[in-house]
């Protein structure tokens, strides 16, 4: 991994309100990672999800900037707060309160990937945690909010579309036939991050292409959502967690044959979504 920890790919003028972010998409390994962990080069990448900055890299096209960590979620999780310290893989970490996710491995240093597999033998420093935190939580949370507050003081408000991929079964347990299946879930926090006529204009635009949405089950929003998205001061935070089946094989992580398709269909989701933050003099001049 080089000294870039993310990227931010903005259009050569801003014309919508909207900032799309994709946390979790990182494919670069560092070395730091790889010479500590038990899994290998493969195993290590089921916590990714792969691809999705790809998926929504038309953004700036339409005026909005996409944020994309160059890390992988098994290193760092942005999407987590920065005292959400596992003690069962940090030395020398009290715990504070009981979080499901640190109970669960999943803190803001992730103790393991998909299906619970650990990635280390015994425990980290806990001065590799804040390292890490230091290097790459700390900036790329820092952009985002400068992101958030430029974008709020521009347009008025500022609606943040955090971009994520969902294992085919994680709904398993919630489904009671295929044709009941989400191929989108849509998270607010019930409500609490977002204005609900946003949140339902963007379920539309997903259901006019076909897709089954589902909204804050199973996945809600965790702290990006929680922690951006302030409806009473004009920052909506919204998660989107997409079956990732929809466009790759699973178990070869690589894209399928149906990927181009997909993509051209998120591209149209990613259009739909900037028009709905596009103050209307822009909305005017682009017709």
């Amino acid at each position: 991994m080089d000294q870039r920890i993310f990227d931010l790919i903005c259009p050569d003028r801003q014309t919508t309100a909207v900032i799309f972010a994709s946390p979790h998409s990182g494919n670069e390994y560092p070395d730091d990672l790889m010479g500590r962990t038990i899994l290998d080069s493969h195993a290590i990448r089921s916590s990714e999800d792969a691809f999705v900055h790809d998926l929504f890299a038309a953004a700036p096209q339409f005026g909005a900037p996409i944020l994309s960590a160059r890390f992988p979620r098994a290193y760092l999780d942005l999407n987590r707060g920065r005292d959400e310290l596992d003690p069962a893989l940090i030395d020398g970490v009290r715990r504070r309160y009981h979080s499901p996710r640190i109970a669960s491995g999943l803190g803001v240093v992730p103790r393991v990937v998909s299906n619970g597999r650990a990635i280390y033998r015994g425990k980290l420093t806990q001065a590799e945690a804040e390292s890490r935190i230091e290097r790459c939580w700390v900036p790329y949370h820092r952009t985002l909010r400068d992101l958030m507050d430029k974008t709020s003081d521009q347009f008025g408000q500022a609606i943040l579309v955090d971009c994520h991929s969902m294992p085919h079964e994680a709904v398993d347990s919630l489904v009671r036939s295929e044709a009941s299946r989400p191929h989108v879930v849509i998270g607010d926090r019930f409500g609490a991050s977002a204005d609900t006529a946003i949140v339902q204009r963007i379920e539309a635009l997903f259901r006019a292409e076909g897709l089954t949405v589902a909204r804050n089950s199973p996945f809600a929003g965790a702290y990006t959502v929680q922690h951006y998205g302030r409806p009473g001061r004009g920052h909506h935070a919204i998660q989107i967690e997409i079956d990732r089946s929809l466009y790759m094989n699973e178990a070869a992580i690589l894209p399928h044959e149906g990927y181009e398709a997909f993509r051209a269909l998120i591209t149209r989701v990613i259009a739909g979504i900037a028009d709905i933050a596009r103050p209307t003099v822009n909305r005017m001049a682009a017709e």
